[in-house]
Formats: structure tokens, sequence, C-alpha cells
């Protein structure tokens, strides 16, 4: 296998079956498993191919973020990130314990063929692979309606290029908010399709339950952590999707290559989580858009730092995620350099 492959995962729990499936496809692959610890949970994860980083190894790694970052929260996956980048990972795969992989799992490659969707403004991705009442959690509340309103327009041939964040849906329990689980809560599959690309001027949500990165798109993987637990790879993901456009991609969306289990919620608790964004996602999106950024790969990191000043400015962020930015861009640094000197 020509591609360096490494997992992350974040856990409080002893290795899930999903884990288990999941690393038994990884060993297959000769990718590894990185497992991400926190105050709650093992002391030890045995499982075939997966390094565990209890907190007590992550406060002695070389990663300020490590020490920095809260514990007790969904953030500790940051220093997996880094852990695999420092391995000489060429693509992270991040999911969680709840999700297991499909039989259609697989290996993607950075160059992914996929249909454009030719709207501008919020797309409801989830429409691409479903005919039924569903949107990702983070769609804005008033986009809900007019997305059901009519399929997605797509370009009318698929094409080949490169993009850095892939995005693969989940089968059984997939990633929604609170509001569609509690209206429409049901077990629920979607249609295999094609697979899509967001031009630039198109957004939508993802989250960072089945996603793939490639290398150009690493410091974007940063999930900022002086936000809600429902928010952070929500907004990470506008974050990213604006960076992407400055280096000429766009965020593909996958069909279903996961099915989840879901770990247990509170929903009315997930519900008060995303106020925020239901209150404020439209509003990022126009402070994201409006940013003069520039263009070119090397542009990535200081593009990342750019659009969160602007969302400190805006309110949404408090000064003290700036500090936590800076930690990461400089450990990203760290990391990058490790596998020359090792």
């Amino acid at each position: 296998m020509s591609t360096k492959l490494c997992a992350v995962v974040t856990t409080i729990q002893l290795p899930t079956p999903a884990v288990l499936q999941l690393s038994e496809r990884l060993t297959a692959l000769d990718a590894q498993l990185i497992v991400v610890g926190d105050r709650k949970g093992p002391a030890s994860f045995d499982v075939a191919g997966a390094e565990f980083f209890d907190l007590a190894r992550q406060f002695a790694s070389p990663f300020d973020l490590a020490r920095r970052g809260p514990t007790g929260h969904y953030t500790r996956k940051n220093v997996g990130y880094l852990e695999a980048i420092a391995r000489g990972a060429e693509c992270i795969y991040e999911t969680d314990d709840d999700n297991a992989p499909l039989a259609s799992w697989q290996l993607r490659e950075a160059q992914a063929t996929a249909f454009d969707a030719t709207a501008q403004g919020w797309i409801n991705a989830y429409r691409c692979f479903s005919a039924q009442r569903i949107w990702p959690r983070g769609l804005p509340l008033a986009e809900i309606v007019p997305s059901m309103a009519a399929p997605i327009a797509l370009a009318p041939q698929a094409s080949t290029m490169r993009a850095a964040i892939q995005q693969g849906l989940a089968n059984g329990s997939p990633d929604v908010d609170a509001i569609w689980r509690l209206t429409l809560d049901a077990p629920f599959y979607f249609d295999l399709a094609p697979s899509v690309r967001l031009r630039r001027g198109a957004w939508c949500p993802f989250n960072s339950q089945s996603t793939w990165w490639w290398p150009e798109a690493f410091p974007l993987m940063y999930l900022p952590s002086h936000c809600s637990f429902r928010m952070t790879d929500i907004w990470r993901s506008f974050v990213a999707q604006r960076c992407l456009w400055e280096i000429g991609q766009g965020v593909v969306f996958h069909a279903a290559e996961v099915i989840q289990d879901r770990n247990a919620h509170d929903l009315m608790r997930d519900f008060g989580d995303e106020i925020p964004g239901y209150q404020g996602n439209e509003r990022i999106r126009q402070v994201l858009e409006d940013l003069a950024l520039p263009t070119g790969v090397e542009h990535v990191g200081a593009n990342l730092l750019t659009c969160y000043r602007a969302l400190v400015a805006a309110g949404f962020f408090s000064n003290d995620e700036l500090t936590l930015v800076d930690t990461w861009l400089a450990d990203l640094a760290t990391a990058l350099r490790q596998p020359q000197e090792a």
C-alpha cells in the first residue's frame, strides 16, 4: 500500500465492536490506529494495531497543545492528529468509537471522482443521497425547508480532481441535529449514489465521524475548544471549507461508508449545545465568506489563523481560542519535522 494511512479515534470506553471492526480493516491495509483517551475511560486499550495515548502520555508528548487544551473534552482528538502527522501519515482517517466500517469502506484516494454541485450558498448534501426528509447537523434551520424543495443540481458529468477533505456518510444513526432526532428519529439508510463535490461559494457542514484528510489540509484539522461540544467539528468544517477555496479545492461527500450504533445521548442537552449554531451559523458563513485570503497551499495555516481571528472579533470564540490555534500551528510544525528527524 503506497499511502501511509493512520486512523484517529477518541474514546472513554473499553474497545467497542466498532473499533474492533475498524482495527481489522486497518490491519489489512497495514495502517495504524491511534486512540486518544481522556479523564474518564480505560487505563489501557488492548486492540491489535492500536497505539493508546492516555492523558499521562499526552502530557509527556512534545506537543504543547496536549497540556494547554482542555481535558474532559472531544478536542483531545487534536493530540491524535498531531501524533499521526508525527508518524509520517500521508492520509488521516478520523472516526468515532461507535462507527463500524461497512463493506463499502475502503482506502480513499486524494484524487476523487465526483459530480460538482452547481448551486451556491447553503447546500444540503444529504439530499444527494436520499429523497427523504433529512439534513446534516449544522445546516441553518431556515435552510431546511428550502433544501427539501428540489433535488440538488449537479454537473452533467463527473470529474476527477484532488480533494484533501472527504466526508463519508453514516447509516443507521447518521449525523443529524437534535431537532431531527426529537421529531423524526428512526434508523436511517442513505441511498447508494455518486460522490458530490462542493464548489467555491457552496457551503455544507461536515463532521468528524468518517472523514479523510490529506497533507495540504492537515492544518485545517484543528478542532476549536472554546465552543460547545456539538459545534466544534461543525464550526471547524466552515473554516476548513473557506480555506480550501484558496487552494482550488472543495469538500467531497461520499455515500455511507460506516454504520453508527450511537452512544447514549441526552437529546435535550444536545439541543441546548446546538443553539449557538442554530443562531449563528449563517452569520459565521457571512464572516468567513467576506474575508480576503491569499491563495496557495503555503498560506493554509495563516488563513486558518485569519479565519479564527475574524470569528473571535465577531464574538463566536474568546481570545483564548487564538492561543490554542497558535499552539496548534507551532505543534503542527514540530509534528511535520519528526518523520524527517526519525
